[in-house]
């Protein structure tokens, strides 16, 4: 805790103490007073006409606890040191307090064991005004007392009394938890005397930082010589005393990290011996027996550690982590107590909603009667249509069924057809085949016509040369003449010859061409075949056209009958034979 909230808590009793009427508001006389006070025992220079200007006689002036509070933070806690005395300071508030909240006659303790409690309440109080005592330190401090006084500790007596208190409130105020202690509610069977030991011993370690303390024997620094000492260990501190009354001061031994503390042998016949070792000194302590010794050792170095790590007293820091502890469980409940009203809300949502789905149910439940009703009076419409269905498909089925039989006869007789058309198919192909060969054998017969017109041609050349020589023979004197009778002679005979050649190849030429006539005859028959057959598919099908042969051209005639030559092939025999006849002449 802050030296500031240390000093806060007593102001505050001593400022609650002149607020007569419980308004929050103090007279300025009495302000001032309490100020100079304040100043006084605190070792403040007190500043007269600082405070009587802060303290001005109108409306704004700090005539109230909050008006208050800003002259006492500027002028006097600011400039607070920790060099004055601490009781005489508690002393000065409790004066001021006790007089107006404390009733002496119903306590079993003194006045001073009375102050002890109080400034044991402003220790273990919380810090929040007004300043109370929660149930867990009333506890603690019970504890501590109960220990002190050497008597055992009644859980069920406080559990009883917690009850009892729990059902009025959760918490005292210095004032009660004094009365508490003072009605010996906690410490029957101990006489006065050993309740107010016990009170004197939690104050010491508890608002004096005492944290062991009696009597032992120190060896002097310069005559050597071992005087019995009252030894008080503090957080940082070792002071020693004349006696336990604490009136003469002998000194103090100062704790820091650097010190230690180890054990001696026996010597000089003083036994259980041991060295505590500071920075400025070293001082050698007997103890009156091992059990002593190591206590006091332990005690010493458990400062020492304190110190090295920077740490509070134990007592302060096991405060603190009350304190810690209260705060985060506190939260946790708030918390929890927070979580409970959203559960609490989203319960009566959820009922409310409940409720809703209960009305909505209800009306649910009316509209599927109705539903139902209309849902049975429909089936029966469905029923009826469905049997009329019924009856529609089964007449529908049966026309179904007679088409059926219907296609199945048409299918025969397709596919009865179908067999005609393969036949057909067949009869036609052979019918190809036949023209096929026939104009194979047209073409045969067209080749040796052409082979025997090349050689009428050859003929008809070698007549013409003849022709030409007898003109030539008739030009020639008569002597030639009668040789060229002869040759003429010879000729003709030749000629006569030739002309019976030209009338076999004319022979052979007319049977050709009845050979040329037979397979025509042929051809024509294969084609009306096939016309006849394509004239067939045409009418099952009417799909299919064959093709036909391409028409002839007109043929050329000869003194022989029809050319089997084109009029390409003639004009080109023709100018043949020209060119001939000119190279005879």
């Amino acid at each position: 805790m802050a030296l500031r909230d240390e000093l806060l808590k007593s102001i505050w009793h001593a400022f609650t103490a002149l607020d007569v009427d419980k308004s929050g508001k103090v007279s300025k006389s009495q302000l001032k007073v309490l100020s100079h006070n304040l100043c006084t025992v605190m070792n403040i220079p007190h500043d007269p006409v600082a405070l009587e200007e802060h303290f001005k006689d109108d409306d704004e002036g700090p005539v109230s606890n909050q008006g208050y509070m800003p002259y006492l933070n500027k002028f006097i806690l600011d400039k607070v040191k920790d060099n004055f005395n601490r009781q005489d300071f508690n002393k000065m508030c409790w004066t001021l307090s006790y007089r107006k909240n404390m009733e002496q006659n119903e306590l079993k303790i003194c006045n001073d064991d009375a102050f002890k409690i109080w400034c044991i309440f402003n220790f273990l109080s919380e810090d929040r005004y007004p300043l109370i005592i929660v149930t867990e330190e009333i506890e603690y401090f019970l504890r501590k007392l109960t220990e002190a006084m050497g008597g055992s500790w009644v859980e069920e007596r406080f559990e009883d009394y917690k009850l009892q208190l729990n059902s009025k409130q959760q918490c005292l105020n210095a004032w009660e938890l004094i009365s508490l202690v003072g009605s010996g509610h906690f410490s029957k069977g101990m006489d006065h005397q050993t309740l107010s030991m016990g009170i004197g011993e939690v104050y010491q370690e508890l608002i004096l930082d005492v944290l062991k303390q009696g009597y032992m024997m120190k060896k002097g620094h310069k005559r050597k010589n071992w005087t019995e000492r009252w030894f008080v260990l503090k957080p940082n501190t070792i002071s020693y005393f004349v006696g336990e009354d604490l009136a003469e001061k002998k000194g103090d031994v100062l704790l820091d990290g650097n010190c230690s503390v180890e054990h001696l042998q026996d010597k000089e016949g003083k036994k259980c011996l041991f060295l505590i070792k500071s920075s400025q000194k070293s001082f050698e302590i007997s103890a009156s027996d091992k059990k002593k010794k190591q206590e006091w050792i332990q005690a010493v170095q458990n400062c020492v550690t304190l110190l090295r790590q920077g740490r509070p007293a134990p007592h302060r820091e096991a405060r603190q982590k009350r304190r810690e502890l209260r705060l985060k469980q506190q939260a946790e409940q708030e918390e929890l107590e927070l979580r409970m009203r959203e559960l609490q809300i989203a319960n009566e949502a959820k009922q409310h909603e409940l409720e809703n789905m209960r009305k909505a149910l209800e009306e649910a439940a009316a509209d599927a009667a109705e539903e139902e009703k209309r849902r049975l009076q429909t089936q029966t419409e469905l029923q009826d249509r469905y049997r009329r269905d019924l009856e529609r498909e089964k007449l529908v089925r049966q026309q179904i069924e007679k088409n059926l039989a219907e296609k199945s006869t048409e299918l025969e007789q397709y596919l009865q057809r179908v067999h005609e058309l393969e036949d057909m198919y067949r009869q036609l192909e052979h019918a190809l085949e036949d023209e096929r060969r026939a104009r194979q054998d047209e073409e045969i017969i067209r080749k040796l016509q052409t082979r025997l017109l090349e050689e009428e041609a050859k003929k008809r050349a070698e007549l013409e040369q003849i022709h030409l020589q007898q003109k030539q023979a008739i030009s020639v004197t008569v002597a030639e003449k009668e040789e060229l009778e002869k040759e003429r002679l010879a000729k003709e005979s030749a000629l006569q010859a030739a002309m019976k050649q030209l009338e076999q190849l004319e022979l052979e030429r007319q049977g050709a061409l009845e050979q040329y006539e037979t397979v025509k005859k042929k051809l024509e028959t294969a084609t009306n075949n096939t016309k006849t057959w394509k004239h067939k598919v045409a009418e099952h099908e009417g799909l299919l056209r064959l093709i036909q042969p391409g028409a002839k051209g007109q043929q050329n005639i000869t003194n022989w009958g029809p050319a089997a030559f084109s009029e390409a092939e003639l004009s080109l025999r023709e100018k043949q034979w020209q060119e001939t006849k000119n190279q005879a002449t």
